[in-house]
């Protein structure tokens, strides 16, 4: 092991022990009978805290290996669809996130399917909704959580020198640990100052590239490989057409305000928040890290033979980065990765020992003790499945995967959670929009050639005019149920 492999342990082993220790004390400020104060950190999240963990969660393992993996291997598109993901996060918390905020703390919702149940009616049928959208939710974030813990093992394991199941166990184990001690509110603490190290990565990087290349000479130099890197007559792995590439934006807005284990941040910040001021932490960091992805032209031109285009940001690191900034911003992209990756194990975590347990089990009342300690069993079991998925799934591409998971789960929730803000509808349309956006989705990103962002968004296009059809029907044959005999004008007072 030289000396810059030992640097490498040592800062890894330096910050798992601030994590830990971050871990300590948010369970030390949460009551040990406060399960509320594991799923939704007591509600205490501010501007600050509140914007860093969005924005690190967000952009992530796919923003530091998947992002310019993809860059790479299909072009500049790429980078122009990565920069639609900050303004989406700005507009989805300023527009989005107070509405849901003051409807949660109204009904006591703790969770994205708890409040998906009880705001269309609670009940019998409020519970079946909460645990089919629990299922979802483990279901395909356990599928994006692979990816997650995929990225980076691999990442861990070409810079500590190890293999990468055994990368793969150490970074598990530490993301299991910290979480299993302080819920949301150790996730959202260390994602903080996670998503500074990435700010920080993201200005060395651009500058290293700015400072080594020609600007005239990377841009013949790519147009030399293949013109279609920086003028691309289609939209690559967007689909048919060059315009597809703007449907990330209304994606990137649906991600943010949709999808659990970003939108569980709105329930958890403090009622008094200012959103303005998370908006502009948000747009600052999230401009900073949308220049990731220039690393995949980069790598293009210098080394254009890569057999793997997920490799492109190691290799990158390895051969153009001196080893000890090498390190330092290969740590920093560990932190990308593991902020999701504690996020998404937090919500699937939450989504079986709360939600599956209140919708199956609602007439039992446990003490809030046991209920924290399941809450905390449901993490470690969790993760350690989610770290046997990824040793035993076949090859994949990190960001299709990804997108498999986040975006079919936006499809199925969109009604419910997105809809339902604007028009109420019943539970049995929120449950015909969750299974239609799944089957739909899924079987477009699985079998149907139409690029990467068709498939989720027709599925959202599905699960959108079931959760309104259903509901009219629903409602109109109630109405005639009421009144067979009766004539309704056409415009009812």
């Amino acid at each position: 092991m030289d000396s810059f492999t030992l640097f490498n342990w040592a800062l890894l082993l330096m910050t798992f022990g601030l994590m830990l220790y971050l871990g300590y004390l948010s369970s030390r400020r949460m009551h040990k009978d406060d399960a509320a104060g594991f799923l939704v950190a007591g509600r205490s999240l501010g501007a600050f805290v509140g914007a860093g963990t969005i924005v690190a969660t967000g952009f992530s393992g796919w923003g530091f290996m998947g992002s310019p993996g993809v860059t790479y291997q299909f072009g500049a598109i790429e980078v122009l669809g990565n920069f639609f993901f900050a303004p989406a996060m700005v507009i989805a918390v300023l527009y989005f996130a107070r509405f849901m905020q003051r409807k949660a703390i109204e009904m006591g919702s703790n969770t994205i399917p708890e409040y998906i149940g009880q705001s269309h009616g609670g009940g019998a049928m409020g519970r079946v909704l909460q645990a089919v959208s629990a299922i979802i939710t483990v279901v395909l974030l356990l599928v994006f959580l692979t990816s997650q813990i995929k990225a980076v093992g691999l990442l861990g394991a070409s810079w500590l020198g190890i293999e990468l199941d055994q990368s793969a166990m150490l970074m598990v184990g530490v993301i299991i640990l910290y979480t299993m001690l302080g819920g949301l509110a150790a996730v959202a603490w260390t994602d903080t100052i996670m998503v500074w190290g990435m700010a920080l990565a993201a200005v060395i990087i651009v500058i290293q590239m700015l400072t080594t290349i020609d600007v005239n000479e990377w841009e013949s130099g790519l147009n030399a490989i293949d013109p279609e890197l920086l003028n691309p007559t289609n939209g690559a792995h967007y689909g048919a057409s060059r315009g597809n590439v703007f449907l990330v934006l209304p994606y990137a807005f649906l991600f943010a305000a949709v999808l659990p284990f970003m939108a569980i941040r709105f329930l958890a910040f403090k009622p008094e928040v200012k959103l303005h001021k998370v908006g502009i932490y948000v747009a600052v960091l999230g401009g900073l890290l949308s220049l990731i992805p220039l690393v995949g032209l980069y790598v293009r031109v210098k080394l254009p033979g890569l057999a793997d285009p997920d490799s492109a940001m190691p290799v990158y690191l390895e051969q153009f980065m001196h080893p000890a900034i090498q390190g330092v911003i290969t740590l920093f992209i560990i932190f990308a990765m593991k902020s999701t990756a504690n996020s998404l194990l937090h919500t699937v975590a939450s989504s079986v020992s709360h939600d599956l347990r209140l919708a199956i089990f609602a007439e039992r009342q446990p003490s809030a003790r046991r209920v924290l300690g399941l809450n905390r069993a449901a993490v470690l079991v969790l993760g350690v499945l989610a770290l046997l998925m990824m040793l035993y799934a076949p090859p994949f591409m990190l960001s299709w995967l990804g997108i498999l998971g986040t975006g079919t789960l936006l499809a199925s929730l969109i009604g419910p959670v997105f809809i339902s803000t604007f028009w109420q509808g019943s539970a049995w349309g929120a449950l015909a929009a969750m299974l239609g956006g799944f089957f739909t989705s899924g079987y477009m990103m699985l079998f149907a050639d139409v690029g990467w962002l068709i498939g989720p968004l027709t599925g959202c296009v599905v699960s959108s005019a079931l959760y309104i059809g259903v509901t009219l029907v629903g409602r109109s044959h109630r109405a005639h149920a009421r009144h067979p005999n009766a004539s309704f004008p056409d415009h009812p007072a």
